[in-house]
């Protein structure tokens, strides 16, 4: 019967050339990253829907794989970031041009609220609790639900709201779902 023996150096460290591929693949990818991100703009970087959640987690999925694995050389890495972040781009820009495709990548926003009144059917389509709706109106300095003309869920899932006081057009409400119970 054969013994394994336990060495614990494997585990805390292989080699000087691993270790060296590590830290200049790991920095050389860091900055590539970095660099793809500015020259793609703000929108890469801003808030974010489900379709750039996907795209950031496949980034990072990337990333590590880049560093981690020695069998992946950092210029494949670095091609997988401008595919990635290309995609986004051109999906982005699609979006603008074609209603249809819009409508597939990004959520439309909701009205769980409307003059006042929640609107329980919106609460439930978009998994919203009347407490998360309280709070959202507490952050914005309203004391009651009747101070609000509309809370809008906004494709990002943040919380949009339209005091009443002040709001006498409902131009910016003009993309919003507002079926109800």
């Amino acid at each position: 019967m054969e013994m394994v023996t336990f060495r614990m150096e494997k585990y805390l460290f292989t080699n000087t050339i691993d270790f060296q591929r590590l830290l200049i693949v790991a920095v050389c990818a860091y900055f590539a990253l970095i660099v793809l991100l500015r020259l793609a703009g703000k929108r890469t970087l801003a808030k974010m829907n489900a379709f750039d959640f996907v795209v950031t987690i496949a980034i990072g999925s990337t990333l590590s794989t880049v560093i981690l694995n020695k069998n992946v050389p950092l210029v494949e890495g670095i091609l997988a970031f401008v595919l990635l972040i290309g995609l986004q781009i051109a999906i982005s820009w699609l979006t603008m041009k074609s209603p249809r495709i819009n409508h597939l990548v990004k959520a439309t926003p909701a009205l769980p609220v409307y003059d006042g009144v929640m609107l329980r059917g919106n609460m439930r389509k978009e998994r919203i609790t009347e407490k998360e709706i309280l709070a959202a109106l507490r952050n914005e300095g309203l004391g009651s639900i009747s101070d609000v003309k509309a809370v809008v869920i906004e494709t990002t899932g943040d919380l949009s709201i339209l005091p009443r006081e002040g709001t006498e057009s409902e131009e910016t409400l003009r993309n919003v779902k507002r079926e109800s119970d």
